[in-house]
């Protein structure tokens, strides 16, 4: 069995790691300009354009990871670890689909483009700014629990990394080279 995860997962917990970091920003610093200016709305564009990309390669991470084998941690962790880092996981993917998910309702009920890198996503319902704001209400609960939920994962890999000194975080690096350094 592999010590690590394959090449694909690897690469795409990190890419999500970095779209997921830019949808935060873009939705963080949109603040920097007064509303309904243009860069305002620009940087709100990008907010939905990669938080749709988020869903797209979430899907394919989903494919990835059923098709691939899981490498095993060495030392074992106890049972609650386990089922505490399958519980965090699945809450990971349920803010990957659901956000994305919950900002094109939200955009749909609000009568809104749903832009995507040059197209227009058809709309998921029909305008109704009750939904819009019910649902835009969601999203930002659902967000600011996103950035806990992420750190708590960073926290944990890092834990079982200087802690530990397990190989939990290992297994989400590429291969080192076991050739001779270049100074």
């Amino acid at each position: 069995m592999r010590d690590r995860y394959g090449t694909l997962t690897i690469a795409l917990h990190w890419l999500m790691l970095a779209l997921i970091a830019a949808v935060y920003a873009c939705i963080e610093l949109r603040v920097l300009w007064p509303r309904g200016s243009d860069p305002r709305e620009l940087i709100k564009v990008w907010h939905y354009m990669l938080g749709l990309s988020v869903l797209a390669l979430v899907l394919v991470r989903l494919g990835a990871r059923l098709a691939g084998s899981t490498p095993p941690i060495v030392p074992r962790p106890p049972a609650w670890q386990t089922g505490l880092a399958h519980a965090t996981h699945a809450l990971l993917y349920l803010l990957m689909i659901g956000m994305p998910l919950a900002g094109w309702v939200l955009l749909s009920a609000k009568g809104e483009p749903v832009p995507f890198f040059g197209l227009t996503l058809p709309p998921l319902t029909g305008v109704n700014k009750a939904l819009a704001t019910r649902v835009k209400d969601v999203h930002e609960t659902v967000g600011t629990i996103g950035y806990w939920l992420i750190g708590l994962h960073a926290v944990a890999g890092l834990f079982h990394h200087y802690v530990v000194r397990d190989n939990t975080l290992l297994r989400m690096l590429g291969r080192r080279s076991s050739g001779p350094r270049i100074r």
